[in-house]
């Protein structure tokens, strides 16, 4: 302003204006608009240094709050770290999976941290703390230890082709790291465990924790590492967990594992996983119970404020949520009544292997389970390798691997022709040997040749084949006339989905929905895929005889949880029970143990039987007369002596053994269950691809199961 003043003084106009001299009048006289046009801008001016001013004022007094929220957030974060999860007890109460905890060192990495400041922070931290190099360190993770180093990237990069310096910034360092040749990452011991400890940061996504070591710390590390945390930034201390499964074999693989931080969430369930609020690198149930009751388990995670310096790295962390241990489990399952029903069925199951009756047998399964609320007592599996004499634990089995039942399945059949009103009540029919057209002779055991009048109890107690054909033929409009031919495929439709129908209500041919992932639900071949099947290989491999051969179980293949369910089924009067091994969901102690029972795992009834009370009570009786019949060919006599009263049904189903078509075997099962007027247990005993049965090894094992849970639980 001053210099214009001066420049206006020193006007020559203006110097004639002072001296009293003017232009001549007859020039026109030209007003300046020079003060207008400051005065506007002075104006302008003023009125945004008032709008500044007002705006700042705003900003401080009336929004202060919410910026300085703002500012405080740029800087401050919350980050989470996993609490351990809930463990699982027996129905006893003893501990099967717990955590062990551990004393770790934990890094968050910051905002803008650089593979150059790890690689400085890495040196740092293995000065202070003994970091055991890690053997599944790879190449790559070598090589990306030595390129954090700014001198040997740069050394690296020189070795690019021009091509390859035009790629883009991750295309170009994966060439880099192509060109890191093996001798400069022929790291000795003290560069491996740098290699680990860098590793591990670099694994750390942006603002994520992870651990640096998480076993084997000691109080001096602790220590030296509290003392130095200036100088270590995202580095801190505290405790992480280890889960240790104390279970037997058989319950091990019930329980299922969980993810190591390293494998982090499933690929398969990623998406998920993060949609709950999880973070890549949390430690999940991948299997069985352990992945069946994930939201149970997982605890709620523990909450750090973190401060952020200019740089973007962490300067300090401080616990504002402790978190909580996830809840607990408490199976149906009692530990030393499973660890007994294992070695039951290992020994018998052994000593068939032993004899070579089990030579083509791929394994031995049996499940207890109580037939009033659904609780799994034992699951127990063994498998078996053609031309080895030893069995490897497979409890999983009894949900996965299905095979032929043999006549276990006939109240399945009777129910089906109660229920299509072909059979009534304890109709009498006559057992003699079958022919059909165009197909072998099928008779029952007991009667290889003449004629036999049999009541629906007399025909489960000495298990009847001719009588559940003579069912199913009715079934399909036709009473038996020997050669006579049957109906095709087509026709037989209606009648399949009748007898299926039946048969699943007692849980044969569907799912049980036991808490346990990956349960099978057996085959059950529909027509039409029969039908295709047979087109497509220009041949009658299926045939309308099968649907008589599924009346007496040896069409359909079922697990032995399936079997379970269908004798706790007729055990308890007609209610499909869904099993369960998980009896209650529990808080926890004041020591992080077993606390107050949070949910209770209810009974849930997913059918009933839809026949009469009065044909239920016929199944039943044919039941009890298999174990107490006078017969000389009463199938599951050998039950009789058991401990408690029993009633079951047996089943044999002629099999080939695999990979050998032209050696027959035997599937040897039965299905039962005790006491007999109020039943505590049902089981399942599968043992499939015997040579023979003669020796009645499914009867021994059923008898010794029964046997050792009455002297646990009744004898008293």
């Amino acid at each position: 302003m001053k210099d214009f003043m001066k420049k206006i003084k020193n006007n020559s106009w203006f110097d004639k204006l002072k001296k009293g001299t003017q232009e001549p009048r007859n020039k026109p006289y030209r007003r300046s608009h020079v003060p207008f046009r400051l005065n506007v801008l002075f104006f302008i001016i003023f009125t945004l240094f008032v709008a500044l001013i007002a705006r700042l004022g705003y900003l401080q007094i009336v929004d202060g709050e919410t910026m300085e929220a703002k500012v405080k957030s740029s800087s401050t974060i919350t980050v989470q770290e996993s609490s351990p999860r809930g463990m699982i007890y027996d129905a006893t109460g003893k501990a099967l999976v717990k955590n062990q905890a551990n004393q770790a060192i934990t890094f968050t990495r910051g905002s803008q941290m650089t593979s150059t400041d790890l690689l400085k922070l890495t040196k740092k931290l293995n000065e202070l703390i003994d970091v055991p190099a890690d053997d599944s360190l790879t190449a790559r993770d070598k090589k990306d230890f030595w390129l954090a180093d700014a001198d040997h990237l740069a050394e690296a990069t020189k070795r690019l082709s021009s091509t390859e310096k035009q790629l883009d910034n991750s295309q170009q360092y994966a060439a880099t790291v192509e060109k890191v040749t093996d001798e400069e990452i022929n790291f000795n011991e003290e560069q491996l465990k740098m290699a680990t400890i860098f590793k591990r940061m670099n694994s750390a996504y942006e603002l994520n924790t992870v651990y640096i070591k998480n076993s084997g710390v000691t109080d001096r590390e602790l220590a030296v590492v509290a003392e130095n945390a200036s100088e270590l930034p995202g580095v801190s201390t505290g405790v992480d967990w280890t889960r240790e499964y104390l279970a037997a074999d058989s319950m091990k693989s019930i329980l299922g594992s969980v993810t190591t931080e390293k494998q982090g969430l499933p690929a398969d369930d990623i998406d998920a996983y993060l949609a709950k609020g999880y973070s890549r690198n949390d430690r999940v149930g991948q299997s069985y119970l352990e992945k069946q009751y994930e939201d149970v388990l997982q605890g709620t995670k523990t909450q750090y404020e973190v401060k952020l310096d200019n740089e973007g790295n962490v300067s300090s962390q401080k616990e504002i949520f402790a978190g909580e241990k996830g809840s607990n489990l408490k199976l149906s399952i009692d530990a030393e009544f499973q660890n007994k029903v294992d070695e039951i069925l290992k020994r018998n199951f052994q000593a068939l292997v032993d004899s070579g009756k089990a030579k083509y047998s791929p394994g031995a399964y049996a499940v207890a389970m109580n037939p009033q609320t659904g609780e799994v007592l034992a699951l127990a599996g063994f498998s078996h390798e053609e031309s080895s004499g030893e069995i490897t634990e497979n409890a999983l089995g009894t949900i996965t691997n299905a095979f032929t039942p043999g006549s276990v399945v006939k109240a399945g059949t009777l129910a089906a022709g109660w229920k299509t009103g072909v059979i009534s009540g304890n109709q009498v029919l006559i057992d003699e040997p079958i022919q059909l057209q165009g197909s072998a002779e099928k008779s029952s055991v007991f009667n290889r040749s003449g004629q036999i009048a049999l009541n629906a109890v007399k025909a489960l107690e000495l298990s009847s084949n001719t009588y559940m054909i003579k069912v199913a033929l009715k079934m399909l409009g036709l009473e038996y006339t020997p050669n006579m031919g049957l109906p095709g495929l087509d026709e037989e439709t209606k009648a399949y989905d009748e007898l299926r129908n039946s048969f699943k209500e007692f849980g044969l041919g569907t799912t049980t929905g036991i808490d346990l992932p990956n349960e099978s639900a057996g085959i059950s071949r529909s027509v039409d895929f029969m039908k295709k099947f047979n087109a497509d290989n220009d041949g009658e491999w299926y045939t309308s005889g099968n649907f008589t051969d599924l009346a007496f179980g040896q069409f359909d293949t079922y697990t032995p949880i399936q079997l379970a369910q269908y004798a706790s089924t007729v055990a308890n009067g007609g209610k499909r029970i869904q099993p369960h091994i998980v009896s209650g969901i529990y808080g926890n102690d004041e020591n992080g143990n077993l606390g107050e029972q949070k949910k209770k795992i209810e009974t849930t009834v997913q059918n009933e039987v839809n026949i009469s009370p009065e044909n239920m009570a016929i199944l039943r009786e044919g039941f009890y007369q298999v174990v107490h019949g006078t017969e000389g060919y009463t199938t599951g006599k050998p039950l009789a002596g058991a401990k408690m009263d029993l009633s079951a049904k047996t089943g044999t189903a002629e099999t080939v053994a695999e990979g050998h078509p032209d050696i027959t075997t035997v599937n040897s099962n039965v299905v039962a269950y005790g006491p007999t007027d109020n039943p505590e247990i049902a089981i399942s005993v599968v043992l499939p691809n015997l040579t023979d049965e003669k020796d009645h090894m499914n009867l021994t094992i059923a008898k010794e199961i029964t046997d050792a849970y009455y002297d646990m639980y009744l004898a008293n």
